[in-house]
């Protein structure tokens, strides 16, 4: 048994789907393929249940991920550790972050800290707060700069600001000069929406549900020049932070009847080893934010 079979197997338990492993690992599809038969052949059992579309494991290889995914991420741990002690001055930072921060939060942030770390690499992986939130309880990224609202008990969390969801509207629509809205106001609006996998999207559905107000959804996209530029086009409506939207001419921001908040910060696993590099980045965005 390879370390690289458990590493096929489990991405490709996670993703559910052998193409979408291979793209991820950078390995073709066939070597996946054949790691997992050889695999299968020698613990004597099926792991993936291959009659329906979607792959899924059987009872055993639902069993058999849940005890290799401590080990693997034991083996990471150790690899990392060792890694501080022989390379004291280099090592690398793996932290998602949503479209809208990432656009109007995360630069000023990440070039403070490479003028104190430049021996560091960064890699940005850019996806709602929701998918990063999961992507670090799978061990697949070190941090997070999300919204931190209901996040599980599992994610260690660093608050960095306090914000309020908004109503984006052209400066022309009829809206535009109310102090706030309702949600029963926007039934009739053309709505342009953050994709799926945005907390933010998430909450602002929960509230039309709560008001009892169906949505009509004309767009989706998570480019937030887009999303500014399509509203000041008079295409839809938006929901946006207010950082975002501040003193921006092109649109008009306007907060909701029943304000709407969200936290945002810094979040990583309670239970993963932090190697120098990420506590080098857990310092500094201590004493900065």
């Amino acid at each position: 048994m390879e370390l690289r079979q458990l590493e096929y197997f489990q991405m490709a338990s996670r993703l559910k789907n052998i193409t979408r492993a291979a793209e991820r690992l950078r390995v073709s599809q066939p070597n996946i393929t054949v790691a997992i038969k050889k695999l299968e052949a020698e613990l004597g059992i099926q792991l993936f249940d291959r009659s329906q579309k979607q792959l899924s494991l059987t009872p055993e290889g639902t069993v058999f991920l849940n005890r290799i995914e401590m080990a693997l991420r034991n083996i990471e741990d150790a690899v990392l550790e060792v890694n501080d002690y022989k390379q004291l001055q280099k090592g690398t930072i793996k932290i998602g972050i949503p479209a809208m921060m990432g656009a109007y939060l995360f630069p000023k942030i990440f070039s403070n800290f490479q003028k104190e770390h430049s021996h560091l690499d960064i890699y940005l992986y850019e996806e709602g707060s929701i998918a990063i939130r999961e992507q670090l309880e799978r061990d697949e990224l070190d941090f997070g700069i999300v919204i931190l609202t209901d996040a599980s008990s599992n994610l260690q969390l660093l608050p960095m600001s306090k914000n309020q969801i908004l109503a984006c509207v052209p400066p022309a629509h009829p809206l535009a000069n109310q102090k706030s809205l309702s949600m029963s106001q926007l039934e009739d609006c053309d709505l342009i929406m953050l994709k799926e996998g945005s907390y933010i999207r998430q909450l602002v559905t929960k509230e039309f549900k709560k008001d009892n107000t169906k949505p009509k959804t004309v767009l989706e996209s998570n480019q937030i020049e887009t999303i500014k530029g399509l509203v000041a086009s008079n295409v839809g409506i938006a929901f946006l932070l207010d950082v975002i939207v501040k003193d921006d001419p092109t649109v008009k921001a306007i907060p909701f009847a029943e304000p709407l908040y969200v936290d945002l910060g810094l979040t990583w696993k309670k239970d993963r080893y932090i190697s120098r590099a990420a506590q080098s980045f857990i310092d500094f965005c201590k004493k900065n934010l």
